[in-house]
Formats: structure tokens, sequence, C-alpha cells
């Protein structure tokens, strides 16, 4: 099957790489085309110049780029060269509003789209781990999930159009909070005079237990924010989940606090640390 990927960044070039490592014969485009010839080089698939020209012939076309404005720009140029009965899959963190957009679109030219949001990081795609949320409708989903669990440990359809990128919002929602409380957390042990790593080895045996603090706390309590999902993405898909509750009457009071503390984060230069840095704001106003 001849698929296409769009968008080579920390995300896109590792799944690509599993695409082409899975058989599939691959063509990728980025907008740095420099980075697309050394992807083709690592990986013995092939790159393209424009969105079109790596969409020519391909079944499916996922793309991981920044943010609606990208989505509806790459999407655009790509449909030049897609076929009618083709599949657009986005995996970008976008709006819900978007991906409804361009279903209607695709649609009346015959050409199928799923909202394929990921989580799990740089690690989960690197390794090929990543969590999928998917909006659509079934028949592409049928087509597309064979494709997708290449570089997937768990893959659900949600619904309609959207239905991925809302069920994603949820995902950064419980994710803003549970830092906010290990930051918390970890700050007050520091406080008390207690060892962080012996704290965490107790509570990570209970009630308490988390993905973050099982593969952060420690590193928090070093000052390291180094581990891939920059606070200013962060910031930009809580906006988003910010947005949507607004038109769907949600309460979010905690992850518009949230949302402010990492602007706080910003403002300390944290804008590339990763999602776990919000101690280094609890540290700060110590200082």
């Amino acid at each position: 099957m001849k698929v296409a990927f769009l968008g080579l960044g920390v995300m896109g070039y590792p799944m690509a790489g599993h695409l082409q490592q899975a058989g599939f014969d691959v063509c990728v485009y980025n907008r740095t085309g420099a980075k697309a010839e050394a992807w083709a080089k690592q990986h013995g698939g092939r790159y393209a110049a424009t969105p079109a020209e790596a969409a020519q012939g391909a079944e499916l076309v996922m793309m991981c780029v920044g943010d609606d404005d990208d989505v509806r720009s790459v999407a655009e140029q790509a449909l030049a060269g897609m076929a009618s009965g083709a599949i657009l899959v986005d995996h970008t963190t976008a709006s819900a509003i978007v991906a409804r957009e361009l279903h209607q679109a695709l649609l009346a030219r015959g050409i199928g789209f799923l909202d394929a949001p990921v989580s799990g990081g740089q690690a989960g795609a690197e390794n090929g781990q990543l969590t999928i949320m998917v909006g659509g409708d079934e028949a592409s989903y049928a087509k597309a999930e064979p494709v997708l669990k290449t570089y997937a440990k768990q893959i659900k359809r949600l619904g309609e159009a959207g239905a991925g990128q809302l069920c994603k919002m949820v995902n950064q929602i419980c994710i803003a909070g549970v830092v906010q409380g290990l930051a918390e957390g970890i700050n007050f042990a520091k406080q008390a005079g207690l060892n962080v790593a012996d704290v965490v080895e107790v509570i990570a045996k209970g009630a308490a237990q988390s993905w973050q603090m099982e593969n952060r706390a420690l590193t928090m309590d070093k000052g390291q924010y180094e581990f891939g999902f920059a606070v200013d993405w962060m910031r930009k898909d809580l906006a988003i989940a910010l947005d949507e509750a607004r038109r769907n009457g949600s309460q979010l009071p905690l992850t518009a606090l949230v949302d402010q503390f990492y602007a706080e984060v910003q403002r300390l230069g944290g804008s590339r640390w990763d999602t776990s840095s919000l101690l280094a704001r609890l540290e700060a106003s110590k200082a």
C-alpha cells in the first residue's frame, strides 16, 4: 500500500519510520525539505517537495503538523494529489471545528477523513506505543486502523468527525491537573525535609500512582525538563479545550488555572521545557 506522511516533527518523524519498517511504500513531506531528505536516507523511503506530490497515488495520507491553520493549509495542498477513495488522517492536535470542516470538504470529493490525535509523547512515537483517539466514519476507520496500528498500542474510534479531537481535549485536561498536583506534592515534600525519591517509591504503589509520577517525578526533583512535549504546545492544546468548553458549557476552572501557571513558566524562559516544569514555577516563587 502506498501511504504518505506530512510533517516530520518529533512525533511524525518516528511515526513515518514505523510505516516504512512495516513494509508500506512511504513518501514523506516536511516544510523543511532537508529533514525529509534525511528521513529518506535513514529509513529508505521516498520524499517529496510538496504535500500534493507526496500524496500522489497514496491510499492513506497521514499528517502531523502544528495547529488549525497548518492543518487547513497542508490538507488543501495534499488534496491536489489525492484521488477519490483515499483517506486523509490528521494526527495533529487541533480543534473539533477544523476536523468537521475537513470532513465536509473531503466528503464532497469522495475522500475519507479521520481526526486522529495521539498521546504518548516522543517516546511513544519512537517506540510505536502511541494511543490514538479517532473521529470519523466507520468505513474510513476500518480501512485505516490496520495501518495506524503500526505505531499504536491503543486505537479507538470515539464517534463521528471531531470526536477524536474532543477526546484529546479530555486527555490534556486530565494531564494538566495531574501534573499540577504532582508538582505541588514534590514541592511540599521538599519543604517538609523529606527525600522525594523515598516519598515517590512509597506513594507510587498506592492510590496516588500515575504515569506522570512514575515517569516524571524524579526528573522533576532534579530540575530536568527536557522530555518532549513542550509548554508552548500544551498551552496551545489547553486553549483549544478552554475554547470548546465555552461552546459546550463545560466548567474547567482547574484547567484555566493551570494554563495560567504554564504562562508563568513561559515567562521564566520555559517555553520549550516539558509539561512537568510546573514545579519550576513553585520553586521560583521561593527565590
